[in-house]
């Protein structure tokens, strides 16, 4: 190291050291413009002499790895993502990594800038849950080869690994439960558009409506958009047809919080007035009157099966794409008109 520095390298030293210019080792450290190999290399080599690794970018130039892992995630798209969020921390920390966490907003310039961010941070591999409508970043991470998990909204086209929820087959369950109580006129109020959770749900409710010999109706359905406010609008208008449903599949918990909202609004009641059934088993859903029939996705290990699969596409970069169904559980209460005790669990 030059005389007269500080006892902690700067990329100034590297530069000295090294023979370019300051901007330079930016530039590698940050991967902000491609560097000649040659230069590169006499740069990470004045790194490594000078001991330049209280930066974990800079260090991870060296030793090969940040022991760091990136997600990418809305915080506000489902309260059910704490617990998500929560499992994947613990899973990477028993492992030896840190999680660097960043919000999209569910928003696809958000999402596009903070995936971009998070890979000049060097992150070894990154947990992403797409923004509705964006294919671009999803076709950057695939072309730049970078080691990534889908989450809970996953790719019809398997072109990364995944891991979610099923949902086909589960929203069918809900909509010819509802059917065997005799209903004929069942609702969806469906999730944001442009997603495959959205899509898959709405493809489980029509299945379930032909497994119960009940037609298909499009007017049926009303889109909620994933939020309080668009589930109260979505019963709404599903309440106010002439031949109102009597019974409705909610596809999300936010979407549910509205819906119930509606129903008090108007002087309905759960499972008497309005037989209902919830996609997401919210922590109150058993705490409200009546408690609610609803189909509980396994978030936790959703969050643990995207970290080990993360890592094993760290070890063995060129397997083959693997996508994680796993099945949710029906909490089967008393919103849907069931009787106490009848199916609990």
């Amino acid at each position: 190291m030059p005389p007269g520095r500080a006892s902690r390298p700067t990329q100034r030293d590297i530069a000295e050291l090294a023979g370019v210019s300051i901007t330079t080792v930016s530039h590698v450290v940050n991967g902000t413009r491609p560097v000649a190999p040659e230069t590169r290399a006499a740069v990470l080599d004045a790194i490594e002499r000078t001991g330049y690794t209280g930066d974990v970018i800079a260090r991870s130039l060296v030793t090969g790895g940040t022991r760091s892992l990136g997600v990418a995630i809305s915080l506000l798209a489902n309260p059910y993502f704490a617990t998500l969020i929560q499992a994947i921390e613990r899973e990477a920390a028993t492992a030896g990594y840190t999680v660097l966490l960043a919000d999209t907003h569910d928003t696809v310039a958000t999402e596009q800038a903070i995936v971009r961010a998070l890979r000049a941070r060097r992150v070894e591999g990154l947990l992403l849950t797409p923004v509705p409508g964006d294919k671009e970043v999803i076709s950057e991470l695939k072309s730049v080869g970078a080691p990534t998990v889908l989450v809970d909204r996953l790719s019809p086209k398997g072109e990364l690994d995944q891991v979610g929820v099923e949902n086909i087959q589960s929203t069918s369950a809900l909509t010819e439960h509802l059917a065997a109580h005799g209903h004929r006129r069942i609702g969806l109020i469906s999730g944001a558009e442009g997603l495959a959770t959205s899509d898959e749900r709405t493809l489980g409710y029509r299945l379930g409506l032909g497994r119960a010999g009940l037609p298909w109706n499009p007017d049926l359905v009303a889109c909620g958009h994933s939020e309080r406010e668009g589930g109260a609008h979505a019963l709404a208008r599903l309440l106010d047809r002439p031949d109102p449903v009597t019974a409705v599949v909610v596809a999300n918990d936010a979407m549910l919080v509205g819906v119930l909202h509606e129903a008090r609004r108007r002087g309905l009641r759960i499972g008497t007035d309005l037989a209902l059934v919830g996609y997401d088993d919210p922590e109150w859903a058993d705490l409200v009157e009546p408690p609610l029939t609803t189909m509980a996705q396994p978030v936790a290990e959703i969050g643990r099966r995207a970290v080990r699969l993360l890592l094993t596409r760290l070890r063995d970069p060129d397997r083959d794409f693997e996508t994680v169904r796993l099945p949710p559980t029906l909490r089967h209460r008393q919103s849907c008109g069931c009787p106490p005790g009848i199916g609990t669990g």
